[in-house]
């Protein structure tokens, strides 16, 4: 069997996270990675597959719209495997919104919708002044200014854990469902 990454990514670190949680992962099964872009259009074999994750990331306090239209299509087919979602935002740099529950975004996403994953991880992602449109940079370093932020427009920081992300794969690849051997 094999798991499936589906993943979400507007400046390229959730992307990034998602190809390090399948290069890990692909050291004990088959793996595929997939942009939810590509996804949507894609018919999928749900059989071949025996868990599937989901990540993506926050813009402007929002997830992009993709990824809810792709979970309400194949929400039966994400009933049955065993799931998992991680969240990708700037805000999860403090430690106290850095789960599930304490990162508002995550948490509403969560509750809002008719997918309930087995488990769940909020990840920070990176603040890439040198990646952003102009007035995305001067809306960043403004959001950056009134949370405690960096606001060196000159800086790129990665804010990602990559022994968090390594210690949420180990426990999605564990996670057992009831009726799977």
């Amino acid at each position: 069997m094999k798991a499936l990454i589906i993943f979400y990514s507007r400046n390229g670190q959730t992307k990034k996270i998602a190809s390090y949680i399948a290069d890990h992962m692909r050291t004990n099964q088959l793996c595929d990675l997939v942009n939810i872009r590509d996804a949507i259009h894609i018919n999928f074999d749900w059989k071949q597959y025996n868990r599937i994750l989901i990540g993506a990331s926050i813009y402007y306090g929002y997830f992009n719209p993709i990824v809810d239209i792709f979970i309400k299509s194949n929400l039966l087919a994400l009933k049955k495997l065993i799931s998992g979602f991680f969240s990708v935002n700037l805000t999860a740099r403090k430690y106290e919104k850095s789960s599930p529950h304490t990162n508002s975004y995550t948490y509403k996403f969560l509750v809002s919708s008719p997918w309930k994953p087995d488990c769940c991880a909020v990840f920070a992602g990176a603040l890439q002044y040198s990646r952003y449109h102009w007035l995305d940079r001067a809306m960043i370093k403004i959001i950056m200014f009134i949370t405690g932020g960096e606001t060196n427009s000159q800086c790129d920081i990665e804010y990602t854990d990559w022994e968090q992300v390594k210690i949420f794969t180990n426990f999605f690849q564990q996670i057992r469902k009831q009726g799977f051997i």
